[in-house]
């Protein structure tokens, strides 16, 4: 319990610091910062890989069968948290939207996303529990689990736009909030509620906190499958998933401009969604090592990051090509 507390403690201190410290007034990120910010995050990420290592090794994390190897902890931890982090780019794409949609000042969005974070925290935590309990007392739930991604991977691969995936008008939390609040038609800073005529309103901003915290609880159900996939022990699942989400925000906003340019990208998740789910409906017949399952998963997005990038450079050559003036024949060299 104590290692929990720990981690929770640790959790608590990098948000306070971030929105307290690091981010206290309301600015604009540009690429530099966020790609500071995602490197800081990432760091953090694999620095814990250590403490995993000792933990297990050492046994300070009560486990229920046979005792992890330091070894083989840090490989599954790695895991998950490429899986989660990955499964996290689709994400960035209705988040894109979603301040499209309501026109989210740039300088606000870091507000947005930082509660938002709060909320999956708290719901992720949840729902691993949840999870975990089912799976320990329910063997049958993996082929359901697997089932879930299965068919995820599937709709993933014929979806074509993802503005379907952000219907404001029926959001069922965003349609309860204005049968309790009145909603103002413009912002208010970086307020989510305002006084109004002795009475409190929401902003547009709070709106568009209640879609963001709607559809990650949606991609939960979706991500929380496929860790349970790589393993079931309650705290490698707990702290990858964390740490993938905490370097969310970063992440949005040095991908958000640039996610169209990756077309291959969609294919590389869709990959991993399906191995990862085919992995749950064998689970109880084939048990595939933990190594396979991180080289599979890295595999699947360089071949989808690197052809993606070979394409956008290519199209770069092809545009300074054409946007350079032709020499005059009437020029000697």
């Amino acid at each position: 319990m104590l290692i929990w507390i720990g981690f929770l403690v640790l959790v608590a201190a990098l948000l306070a610091l971030d929105l307290g410290v690091f981010n206290k007034d309301a600015h604009t990120i540009n690429a530099k910062e966020a790609l500071r910010w995602t490197g800081v995050w990432v760091a953090f990420s694999l620095l814990f890989s250590i403490f995993i290592y000792f933990a297990y090794e050492n046994s300070w994390v009560h486990e229920e069968g046979a005792p992890m190897s330091g070894q083989k902890a840090v490989i599954t931890y790695l895991t998950g948290y490429l899986v989660e982090q990955s499964l996290s780019i689709d994400n960035i794409f209705v988040i894109a939207v979603i301040f499209a949609y309501f026109k989210i000042p740039q300088q606000f969005q870091h507000r947005v996303l930082f509660w938002g974070i709060i909320g999956a925290v708290l719901f992720r935590g949840f729902m691993i529990l949840v999870g975990s309990v089912l799976l320990h007392r329910f063997g049958w739930i993996t082929y359901v689990f697997g089932a879930i991604l299965l068919y995820t991977a599937y709709r993933m691969l014929v979806q074509k736009d993802h503005d379907e995936d952000v219907d404001v008008d029926k959001n069922p939390l965003v349609a309860l909030a204005k049968r309790f609040f009145p909603v103002t038609d413009r912002f208010h800073g970086e307020n989510f509620f305002i006084k109004v005529d002795h009475a409190t309103a929401a902003t547009p901003l709070f709106i568009a906190l209640l879609v963001i915290e709607t559809t990650d609880i949606m991609f939960a159900f979706d991500s929380i499958p496929a860790i349970f996939a790589i393993t079931t022990d309650p705290f490698l699942v707990f702290t990858s998933n964390i740490f993938a989400i905490l370097g969310l925000r970063s992440l949005y906003f040095v991908l958000a401009s640039m996610l169209d340019k990756f077309p291959y990208l969609r294919y590389s998740l869709v990959v991993i969604l399906a191995f990862v789910g085919v992995k749950m409906c064998i689970v109880h017949q084939v048990d595939l090592p933990e190594w396979l399952s991180l080289a599979v998963i890295a595999v699947s997005l360089a071949a989808g990051i690197l052809p993606s990038l070979s394409e956008v450079l290519r199209q770069g050559r092809e545009e300074k090509t054409a946007a350079t003036p032709l020499s005059d024949p009437n020029i000697k060299a």
